[in-house]
């Protein structure tokens, strides 16, 4: 065991012997619920599946503000796809979970027990920050798989976060957190409502609204991400200029004074480095309420309807737009000499037959003032700085209604569900953009100056290129009707109790629609990359039948079986069983398992996602004219050495759904009064795993994957610019494709004591997951690739996880601190090794008056910057991986809370 885990469990384990000096304590009532994880009504410490019980009002006092933030500190999340990632990439601000590190797409999130629309930008999974944070009463994780029950994605386990059902009366909460650095100061407010009493009155009606407002931490305003030279780009201020893509020039080399500029072996061209100008983390406007109804209309039918509306605005900044590959003449359309031409390295007689002489060249279309392209033109790489970062507004919004009819008839309960989901995700364009086509024209006719100064003329044509506007739209919408029926059968075999047998269908209908605003999008393709005439659309609908029989063969031993069949339009059916037992030979000791199959069936994204040129999103080496990082020769460094190339990525309808068998096998023992320690194993194999083969695996492995490239020739060449599609274009493809598989298994570890005391209680607990083996393959049949503490593929899986946490009540006033703990691991450059990560929060609490309390606190006490990284695999480099790690560093925070 880990020497930390094992220190931490012994001082758990040592305080057991304070009993003599602590109060003795009644024994608890064990509250009956439903548990996720099955159809079957049934008591939490009687299940047969592992779930972890996450109590919202112990993660208020501890300064939780984000449904993003309970995620990142549950020890069986490998990693999460944050807000922050959101940042120079398409994933329209959305935050996901991933528990075993096996994809957010195979888990499965639930609201209530049910589904919610997933995020229409990629269709993968729902986004976090769609839950309605004010109205969250508890969440249930499910670390087993459940597509015997809930069907596709329930793969790597189940998050159902669960609201109040009933609620009287009113509370406000108002909260500040204010990091010690600049950057990322939160305010949010928190208000509820409830009226009513069910069981006198016969109904209750509750509501909880939330608003939030974060600001964005920026590039500069922490100092980690200069730990390397990252972000490097070939379009710079002033700019580097060639004529035959071979060797770049830039006016300021050798030394490269420019703005952020670096210059680069061979003396003749210089880089711009980025992560200056990219957000660490992005602003945020999150607002959300939810509205919830109860009828008993008699003792056997209960009535309701739950609404929520959640719409949350992520803006995000990136370095300036790059126009790399734009064209230059020598000579103004006046017949005058371009002032801004360079005279250095320039062949007056170059000539281009794809170019020279054309009247409309462009990357998107004509100029609207046509100019003649002349011998001894130059191709500019420049980045326009007049016109700022490019800015990006993600406006996501998420609805949903639910109607219910619950109650018992002749000896069943039944629970019959019509919910109506949808997300719709607007990504607008609000600073830095340009019309490619007039910024084109300026450059052609002499206007621009990419090298220096603009004049007032250059100037005044800058801002008339500068645009905002709606760029895309994607939505998602589910509709699903679904009847569960359940009741009790007779003592088959005499164990003392009846069994359980629980019948439910569903029915689904999927709908995706994403698209570019055509108009708009044209204007701005030079600067964004998008397709004007981008369309992906699907449909498909979705039948399901499913059932669970839960059967105790002794007092002591129960067994589970479940059985679900799904019928797709789109690629067929499938059938997934499940069989999990309960033996309890003594009341200190509880043993259980579970073996299981389940699916993920490609989403309508990876379907009919339409395909589209974009950048690699690291700096990468021509396999064929730069390995290993050295130009052959005749192969210019800048054009094919630590650069961005064009990447064909897009959907396949040819996919099949991903297959997957998953077992568990675990104990929990109670040694003393308020002490328990448990222990789970598990295991998932998968296969034909749905993605496109990540970047890395592919320039990396050249000769294992050289179908995957396609070269522009003469010359083995991949664009640097955005070419693509034509006779010119050079590119790597990375289409959605079922590739080979993955295996994971592992050890969850818990402890828990509370103890009781005449100077307050104290609770101890403490939850750990270990990971004995991670391996992927890249495609059918092909070698594993081992993952455990190695950065490999799109990431690393950490070895070891903790989270310990202490807590201390006494009468009015609280304390508590927690303690995350992440292993090391080999790094995406594997001389380096990324050290270990830990934080520490702390927080204390006063309730002078009943329904009153004030918390103060501080995460990340002792100011931990990320550890060092050199990944590439994200938009923001320079040293640091926002996946696994906050950039905030050290955050006070307040929180004030009234009920009445």
């Amino acid at each position: 065991m880990h020497k930390q885990t094992q220190i931490a469990a012994a001082v758990l384990l040592t305080l057991g012997g304070f009993n003599a000096w602590a109060q003795q304590a009644e024994p608890q009532q064990i509250e009956r619920v439903t548990v996720t994880g099955s159809a079957i009504k049934r008591i939490d410490a009687e299940t047969a599946v592992p779930v972890t019980v996450v109590k919202m009002n112990d993660l208020r006092n501890a300064g939780v503000t984000s449904v993003e933030q309970i995620l990142s500190s549950l020890t069986g999340v490998q990693s999460s796809g944050n807000t922050a990632q959101s940042i120079g990439s398409g994933t329209g601000g959305a935050s996901f979970a991933d528990l075993r590190g096996i994809g957010a797409d195979k888990t499965l999130v639930l609201l209530n027990g049910e589904r919610i629309a997933n995020n229409a930008v990629d269709g993968s999974a729902p986004d976090l920050n769609m839950i309605p944070f004010a109205a969250i009463d508890r969440i249930e994780v499910l670390r087993d798989g459940a597509s015997a029950l809930y069907g596709t994605d329930a793969i790597g386990g189940v998050i159902n976060f669960i609201t109040k059902k009933t609620y009287q009366g009113a509370t406000i909460t108002l909260g500040y957190d204010s990091p010690k650095h600049g950057g990322g100061k939160a305010r949010s407010a928190n208000v509820g409502f409830g009226l009513g009493d069910l069981s006198s009155q016969g109904f209750n009606v509750l509501g909880f609204v939330s608003a939030k407002k974060e600001d964005a931490i920026a590039g500069d305003q922490r100092s980690f991400n200069k730990r390397i030279v990252g972000g490097l780009s070939n379009s710079t201020d002033p700019a580097n200029y060639t004529q035959d893509f071979s060797t770049l020039y830039n006016p300021a080399a050798p030394t490269c004074s420019g703005t952020s500029l670096i210059p680069i072996t061979g003396g003749t061209q210089c880089k711009i480095v980025t992560p200056n100008f990219v957000d660490f983390a992005p602003k945020s406007d999150t607002a959300s309420g939810m509205l919830k109804g109860t009828l008993r209309v008699s003792d056997s039918l209960e009535l309701g309807a739950e609404g929520f509306y959640t719409q949350n605005k992520v803006t995000t900044r990136i370095a300036p737009v790059p126009y790399g590959g734009y064209l230059m003449n020598p000579t103004m359309p006046n017949g005058q000499k371009n002032p801004y031409f360079p005279t250095a390295h320039v062949d007056p007689n170059f000539t281009d037959p794809d170019v020279v002489g054309q009247t409309a060249f462009s990357p998107s279309s004509a100029f609207a003032n046509p100019v003649a392209v002349q011998p001894g033109f130059v191709y500019v790489f420049w980045r326009d700085f007049p016109n700022g970062s490019r800015t990006q507004r993600n406006d996501n919004k998420q609805s949903r209604l639910v109607l219910s009819a619950d109650g018992t008839a002749a000896d069943w309960d039944y629970s019959v569900k019509v919910s109506l989901n949808k997300n719709t995700v607007d990504q607008n364009l609000v600073g830095g953009y340009g019309d490619g086509d007039m910024i084109g024209e300026g450059l052609l006719e002499g206007v621009i100056n990419p090298f220096g100064a603009q004049s007032a003329e250059g100037t005044a044509l800058l801002q008339k290129a500068a645009l905002n506007g709606l760029l895309q739209t994607a939505t998602g919408k589910v509709r699903i009707f679904k009847a569960t029926a359940s009741r009790e059968l007779g003592d088959w075999l005499g164990a003392g109790r009846g069994a359980q047998i629980a019948v439910g269908l569903e029915r689904r209908h999927e709908d995706f629609d994403s698209h570019a605003n055509k108009d708009f999008a044209k204007l701005v393709s030079a600067s964004t990359g998008l397709d004007p005439e981008f369309v992906a659309k699907g449909t498909r609908n979705v039948s399901a039948l499913y059932s669970e029989l839960n059967v105790p063969v002794l007092k002591s031993l129960e067994v589970t079986g479940s059985l679900r069949y799904d019928k797709y339009s789109d690629f067929g059916s499938s059938t997934n069983p499940k069989l999990s037992f309960r033996y309890q030979p003594s009341k200190e000791v509880l043993f259980r398992g579970s073996a299981s199959t389940g699916f993920r069936a490609p989403t309508l994204f990876e379907l009919y996602g339409s395909q589209a040129y974009t950048n690699t999103a690291g700096n990468v080496n021509n396999p064929i004219n730069c390995p290993g990082g050295t130009p052959i020769a005749g192969a210019s460094s800048g054009a094919n050495c630590n650069t961005q190339f064009q990447v064909l990525t897009g959907g396949n309808t040819a996919l099949k759904p991903e297959k997957s068998k998953g077992y568990t096998l675990g104990a929990v023992f109670e040694p003393m009064t308020d002490v328990s320690l448990g222990i789970d194993l598990w295991a998932i194999k998968i296969t034909n795993s749905i993605a496109a083969l990540p970047e890395s695996t592919l320039f990396a492995n050249y000769a294992q994957f050289q179908q995957y490239f396609h070269f522009a020739q003469p010359g083995n060449l991949l664009s640097i610019t955005s070419n693509c599609p034509g006779s010119k274009c050079g590119y790597v493809e990375r289409l959605n494709q079922n590739l080979g598989g993955s295996n994971t298994n592992g050890v969850d570890l818990s402890a828990q004591y509370r103890l009781r005391s005449q100077v307050g209680q104290f609770d101890f607990a403490l939850n750990s997951t270990f990971v004995n083996k991670y391996e992927y393959q890249d495609y059918p049949n092909g070698p594993w690739n081992q993952n455990v503490g190695v950065y490999a593929g799109s990431g690393p899986v950490f070895r070891w996880q903790h989270n310990l946490t202490v807590n201390w009540a006494y009468n009015a006033f609280a304390l508590g601190t927690a303690v995350h703990y992440k292993s090391g691991y080999q790094d995406f450059i594997p001389t380096n090794r990324v050290s270990a990560y830990t934080t520490t929060d702390l927080f204390g609490s006063w309730s002078p008056v009943k329904g009153s309390s004030l918390v103060l606190g501080v995460r990340n006490l002792f100011d931990r910057d990320p550890p060092f990284s050199n990944q590439a695999d994200l938009f923001q480099s320079g040293g640091w991986d926002s996946r696994y790690a906050s950039a905030a560093g050290r955050t006070y925070y307040v929180r004030g809370t009234y009920s009445f």
